[in-house]
């Protein structure tokens, strides 16, 4: 197994979720057990010495990946999710769209001031999600050690957003 094995299960969608879009379907990865498996692995490999105590992942594809990677790492998770489903007190951050706003929330006590957390999400494109979640994030004390995704959509520029937190692609379309 390998990162070609990923690459041949990936599903090219035209046309979504608009006309113009090449969606990168991962659901033909999770799937199949064996890719799954490498896929989690080699996303909490480069991780495992730096003292991550806690992996978050922006939903919701990000769970998906970012439980297990977690787990792999004997960290905690941190949802990072959309308004108004955390029960407890949340903090907010709102970003922009290409053509509105949106916002993302996590608990206000997920970390402890200084946490090492691992970011974790399935593609960062425009890096807008992403770059909300990383002020989020940091605005409630995490020490942000890296951004940890399965596809970069490179020719998008999205790490460009990340405020110099190291991104981590296991797979990369320029």
């Amino acid at each position: 197994m390998g990162v070609d094995r990923l690459i041949s299960l990936i599903r090219d969608i035209p046309d979504f979720p608009e006309p113009g879009v090449v969606f990168k379907d991962i659901t033909p990865v999770l799937g199949d057990g064996k890719a799954l498996t490498f896929l989690l692995d080699a996303l909490a490999e480069p991780h495992k010495s730096s003292g991550v105590t806690k992996v978050a992942g922006i939903e919701a594809r990000g769970f998906t990946l970012a439980t297990p990677v977690a787990d792999r790492l004997n960290a905690g998770f941190i949802p990072v999710r959309k308004p108004g489903k955390l029960p407890h007190e949340t903090m907010r951050e709102e970003y922009t769209l290409e053509y509105g706003t949106d916002a993302l929330e996590v608990h206000m006590d997920s970390v402890v001031d200084g946490e090492k957390v691992l970011l974790v999400d399935d593609v960062i494109a425009t890096g807008g999600t992403a770059a909300a979640a990383v002020r989020l994030l940091r605005a409630v004390g995490a020490d942000i050690v890296g951004f940890a995704v399965f596809i970069e959509l490179a020719f998008l520029g999205g790490v460009e957003k990340l405020d110099g937190v190291p991104l981590h692609a296991l797979v990369r379309y320029d």
